[in-house]
């Protein structure tokens, strides 16, 4: 069964760090216009109903009716409203897949570096742009009406990550069971820390986040909490 697929992103990167600066997209033609328009309007009725009533209760003629579309134009391209949420949640752990390598590429002197400086790492900012960018149907997925088999997805992927990024070299290849507990309570953590910060509408800029998941990680008992 076809999509509407998004229009493959072309990474903008700055300097030799391959920081990303933004998705750019190449130009439509007509139809790949109306389809990127039709996923638009589907993508914000999802948003909507999810939040209005919860997904489980969302149909296919109530899509249709919010996004302004024909039942036959959704089913040229969904075989269902699974296959439409199931696509929009690819397309965010697709994305973040960038960032995952980028964190998977620091090494630990880069990280005392920036800890040792009160400076977040690029790549942790990097992360909560993203997430930023996605954050109304982050907010209605995480939600209570939203997809409760996402969020152990970003937990196992972007969180696991992080966590084992800023570990030291020494542990990273541990296989000891006391590592395995130690990157699943902060995986977890850190997803906790995410949906906060989308909960409560994400007042804290990305540095700011950044800061904060760096410090929840090696701040010591007593220590001052100031950013």
């Amino acid at each position: 069964m076809p999509t509407l697929e998004k229009t493959k992103p072309v990474a903008v990167r700055h300097g030799a760090s391959g920081s990303l600066l933004a998705f750019r997209h190449p130009a439509p033609s007509g139809e790949d216009r109306r389809i990127t328009r039709s996923r638009a309007a589907l993508r914000e009725a999802l948003i909507e109903l999810m939040g209005e009533c919860g997904f489980e209760a969302v149909t296919v003629n109530d899509l249709c009716a919010r996004a302004g579309l024909t039942r036959g134009t959704f089913y040229n391209h969904y075989q269902d409203k699974e296959a439409l949420l199931a696509a929009f949640e690819e397309e965010v752990l697709r994305d973040l897949e960038f960032f995952e390598r980028r964190m998977g590429d620091l090494s630990m002197a880069n990280v005392l570096y920036h800890i040792a400086r009160k400076q977040p790492l690029p790549a942790l900012v990097e992360i909560f742009d993203y997430l930023r960018t996605q954050g109304d149907f982050l907010h209605a997925v995480l939600g209570p009406g939203g997809d409760v088999r996402f969020a152990p997805r970003l937990r196992d992927t972007l969180c696991t990550q992080i966590v084992e990024s800023i570990l030291h070299e020494q542990y990273r290849d541990n296989p000891t069971p006391f590592v395995g507990y130690y990157v699943a309570f902060f995986a977890s953590a850190y997803l906790g820390v995410i949906t906060r910060w989308i909960e409560t509408g994400m007042a804290e800029t990305s540095q700011e986040m950044a800061l904060i998941s760096q410090r929840l990680l090696f701040i010591k008992p007593g220590e001052s909490i100031k950013l």
